[in-house]
């Protein structure tokens, strides 16, 4: 509560996240979109999450969520056992914040582990903030259960906010694709946005999703082959790769 969640949300992506000195301001989920390169993320600005205002829906919200962003006010003396808090209270509805490194494991289809990138917001008035962020992160460090990745960032003048989008970038590993037509140049303002380890198959279904059953081969420009080289459905795309989808 009160870490500046909402005025983070609005720097970010231009929202009109509503932006007040008291707790609880935000009740209600606000989308907004991140632009980063040739690409946007949604960031969907949620209440603020401690005991004494419980959220039913959060578990059912964050089923769709593919990475979390945990604000915390920095200069809260007590942000440590609210991380903590926090932690606990997600657990009671299964969602589970990912540290850099972590994998989830469980057999529990309605579980949710989402990578976490720690937001140590209202850094702007600290004489050294990333001797704050050590600290932070040393004392997070002694909980495994607490252990985060962190930035010191401000909404007030936007420290650190430029490595918010890289961070979701890599971490998520997101690969953009870029089609062509043969004897046309390539699309590049629009690209077509995968994971790590998917194929030209997976493109050819974001194209149409019938076109991935008549699919013969695509030839690809980019780093997972050579110019023009013929591949086939099952081939691994790499971030800037160029395919022309042959059916």
């Amino acid at each position: 509560p009160n870490a500046g969640k909402s005025q983070l949300h609005r720097r970010l992506t231009g929202s009109h996240a509503q932006v007040a000195a008291y707790p609880f301001t935000t009740q209600f989920p606000e989308p907004g979109m991140l632009p980063f390169e040739d690409i946007q993320f949604q960031l969907v600005d949620l209440p603020a999450i401690a005991p004494e205002h419980p959220l039913p829906w959060l578990g059912t919200a964050l089923q769709a969520a593919d990475a979390a962003l945990l604000v915390v006010d920095v200069r809260e003396p007590s942000v440590v056992e609210q991380v903590e808090g926090l932690r606990s209270m997600l657990a009671e509805i299964r969602v589970t914040l990912l540290g850099d490194g972590e994998q989830a494991v469980t057999d529990d289809p309605f579980a949710v582990a989402l990578p976490t990138l720690m937001l140590a917001n209202k850094a702007e008035g600290l004489a050294d903030p990333q001797a704050e962020l050590q600290a932070l992160s040393e004392m997070t460090g002694e909980m495994p259960a607490l252990r985060l990745p962190a930035i010191a960032v401000s909404a007030e003048t936007g420290l650190g906010l430029g490595q918010v989008a890289p961070w979701l970038f890599e971490r998520l590993g997101v690969v953009r694709v870029y089609t062509k037509v043969p004897g046309h140049g390539a699309e590049k303002s629009r690209p077509f946005t995968l994971r790590r380890g998917q194929t030209v198959a997976d493109v050819a279904r974001l194209v149409h999703r019938d076109l991935v059953r008549t699919l013969r081969y695509a030839r690809l420009w980019g780093s997972s082959g050579f110019d023009g080289q013929q591949v086939g459905p099952e081939h691994h795309v790499a971030d800037g790769d160029v395919v022309e989808l042959h059916a």
